[in-house]
C-alpha cells in the first residue's frame, strides 16, 4: 500500500431509541480492495453504537497504514478528532464506552486521521453501511448481539461510488 494513498472508511449506526437497540456497519477501502462489517447490540444508546461501528472499522488496519479518511454520519464522531488522535484537552474527556474509546484511540496511534461528516446520498458507500447498519438494529433486536462481515457479492454493489 502507497503512504500517500489513506485508508477510506465509510461508517454508519442506526439506533431505536424505544427498545434501546442499535446497529452499526461500515465500509473499508485499502489498496483497492473493499471489506466491510456490520453488528448490533441490545440495550445500548446511540452513541455506543456509532463507536462500536468505528472500533470494529479500526480494529484490523493494514500494519502499513499511515492515514485514515472517515467519512461518518454522526455529528459527534465528526467532532471527536482531537479525541481520536488522543490530543483532546482534558476537559473534553469521555466518561463513558472507555472501552471503546481505548480501542478507537489505540488504532488511531501514529496515524493521520481526517474525519468528514457525510449525510447518507443515494448511491455512496455510507448510505450503503446506513442500510446494513438499519438492517444491523432490526437483527440485533430479534436476536441480540452479533457481528457479521458484509457479504463479498453485496460489497461489489459499492465499487463505483462515492
Amino acid at each position: 500500500m502507497s503512504d500517500s494513498v489513506p485508508i477510506r472508511i465509510w461508517t454508519a449506526a442506526s439506533h431505536h431509541a424505544a427498545f434501546r437497540c442499535g446497529g452499526w456497519a461500515f465500509v473499508r477501502e485499502a489498496g483497492g480492495a473493499l471489506t466491510g462489517v456490520a453488528g448490533g447490540d441490545r440495550y445500548v444508546t446511540a452513541e455506543r453504537m456509532e463507536l462500536a461501528g468505528l472500533a470494529a472499522a479500526l480494529g484490523d488496519l493494514p500494519k502499513d497504514a499511515t492515514a485514515l479518511v472517515i467519512h461518518t454520519t454522526s455529528a459527534k464522531l465528526a467532532k471527536a478528532g482531537g479525541l481520536i488522535a488522543g490530543n483532546a484537552p482534558e476537559e473534553e474527556a469521555p466518561s463513558e464506552d472507555l472501552d471503546l474509546w481505548a480501542r478507537i484511540v489505540t488504532a488511531a496511534k501514529g496515524k493521520t486521521v481526517r474525519l468528514v461528516r457525510v449525510a447518507a446520498d443515494p448511491k455512496t458507500p455510507v448510505a450503503f453501511a446506513v442500510a446494513w447498519a438499519e438492517l444491523a438494529r432490526d437483527k440485533a433486536k430479534a436476536a441480540g448481539a452479533f457481528t457479521s462481515a458484509i457479504p463479498k457479492p453485496n460489497l461489489a454493489k459499492v465499487m463505483g461510488l462515492g
